[in-house]
């Protein structure tokens, strides 16, 4: 993009895709992609498997690079950026992973403790206090002392949301929050994602395709398909449209413009050729 790119939003918007296009090599996955998730908000990034949410959050954090447009963080053109100012911006952003990505070899404290020690110059006192009160919004104050092998898949995805908040971020981002989690865990978890930005007044952004919880608990949703946004609006307007597509996702209907099938793509026909020939 030229330097003289006019800014792109208001200061309360976090995170801001602006006619975005992203793929992996000579594929492209997204295209013309525009959004925008402002401060306080929590916001839902649905669609089925392979849709290209995940392709969002890694293009949201840096780790691939936009074909086209921009990507907005926190103020910042991350096109832009690379070394110290790329981590920078990092340091203000939050990350809860699918497997929550705990280290096995620490307690739960010391697990989210850690990012206090790499990233500030806090005192042990200070780590204390801070680690505490983040495991205490999430129940797990008093398993503090356990291992990571000890707790349940639940505990260690709220262990995992503790850490991910610890550094009291300006934007979370959330890839599958609700994966793998019973049916209290997935309640208990959506309710702490939103009373956490409601305290912190951060921005959160779900990847996720769970409609009941997400839809709960979020202030607006992005809906992927067909390489692009194919629907937007808050869970309300999403239900009650009359979109074929819309419709179809939200109540997960096997017949519609929602195909089972990956679609066949110059790509696969070009590599299917080499295989005939090869053979």
């Amino acid at each position: 993009m030229p330097d003289s790119a006019p800014p792109i939003s208001p200061s309360d918007v976090a995170l801001a895709f602006d006619r975005l296009t992203v793929g992996y090599g000579d594929r492209t996955i997204l295209q013309d992609i525009n959004m925008q998730v402002r401060r306080g908000q929590v916001v839902a990034i649905m669609g089925g498997s392979g849709s290209g949410k995940t392709t969002l959050l890694r293009a949201a954090t840096g780790q691939l690079a936009a074909k086209a447009g921009r990507v907005v963080a926190l103020g910042e053109d991350i096109s832009r950026l690379s070394g110290d100012r790329l981590f920078a911006l990092r340091k203000r952003m939050g990350v809860l992973f699918q497997q929550g990505a705990l280290f096995t070899d620490l307690d739960v404290y010391e697990n989210v403790a850690f990012p206090l020690r790499e990233h500030t110059a806090m005192s042990e006192a200070e780590i204390l206090e801070r680690v505490l009160s983040k495991l205490d919004a999430v129940g797990l104050k008093a398993a503090a002392f356990l291992r990571t092998s000890e707790i349940s898949g639940g505990m260690a995805r709220r262990v995992a949301l503790a850490r991910a908040v610890v550094l009291e971020p300006e934007l979370i981002l959330y890839d599958e929050p609700f994966a793998g989690l019973d049916p209290i865990s997935m309640g208990v978890t959506a309710q702490l994602i939103r009373t956490m930005t409601d305290q912190l007044g951060c921005a959160s952004v779900l990847i996720t395709h769970d409609v009941q919880e997400s839809f709960r608990i979020v202030d607006q949703v992005y809906l992927l398909g067909r390489g692009s946004i194919v629907a937007s609006g808050t869970p309300d307007e999403l239900s009650a449209s009359q979109d074929p597509f819309v419709h179809q996702f939200l109540h997960g209907e096997p017949d519609g413009p929602v195909t089972f099938q990956y679609p066949e793509t110059p790509a696969y026909r070009s590599w299917l050729e080499r295989q005939r020939r090869a053979r």
